[in-house]
C-alpha cells in the first residue's frame, strides 16, 4: 500500500518560501529548548545557540520580502504551507505538555 500523497504546497514567492522554512526551523529549535519537556541541558544549549542564527535568517527573509514590496503576509496561504510541512505537530512541541494529573 502506498503512503497517502501530501497536498501540494500553495504557490509562494521565493521569499515567502524562505520565511516558512526559517520559521519552521525556529519552531523546531524552540521545541528542543522547551524546559517543560524531558531532555538534557546540552541538547537545549545547542538548540539555543543555533536559534540565534536561524532567527537572523528569518529576519533576513522578512526584510527581503519588505524590500521587494511584499508588504502583506498572506496568512491563509502561509498557514496552508505550514500545514503541508507538518507545522502543527512541530509547533505543538513549543507548547506546555498536558498536565499529568495522577
Amino acid at each position: 500500500m502506498l503512503p497517502e500523497e501530501l497536498p501540494p504546497l500553495p504557490a509562494l514567492t521565493h521569499a515567502e518560501g524562505e520565511v516558512v522554512d526559517h520559521y519552521l526551523a525556529v519552531v523546531d529549535l524552540l521545541g528542543r529548548i522547551n524546559p517543560a519537556r524531558d531532555g538534557d541541558t546540552y541538547r537545549g544549549l545547542r538548540a539555543a545557540q543555533a536559534l540565534v542564527r536561524k532567527a537572523e535568517e528569518l529576519r533576513d527573509a522578512l526584510e527581503l520580502m519588505h524590500e521587494r514590496g511584499e508588504r502583506e503576509v498572506h496568512g491563509g496561504t502561509l498557514a496552508r504551507a505550514l500545514r503541508v510541512l507538518d507545522g502543527e505537530r512541530r509547533a505543538a512541541r513549543v507548547a506546555l505538555p498536558p498536565d499529568a494529573v495522577g
